[in-house]
């Protein structure tokens, strides 16, 4: 599978609680923090549901 580097770039302040669980599912702690990871469906799906908190790019 591809690995995709995901960059939190905004805060996760008056956020909803899923939210916040889903960033810190992914490994992010803070803005412009970064985890590179393997491109699952279950990866993918976390994404889009927080997709206004992260950029996304190809590794």
């Amino acid at each position: 599978m591809a690995k995709i580097k995901i960059t939190q770039i905004k805060s996760v302040i008056d956020r909803s609680e899923r939210q916040k669980r889903t960033i810190k599912a992914l490994g992010l702690r803070k803005i412009n923090h970064s985890v590179e990871v393997e491109a699952t469906p279950s990866i993918i799906g976390m994404v889009r549901k927080v997709n206004h908190l992260v950029a996304v790019e190809q590794v």
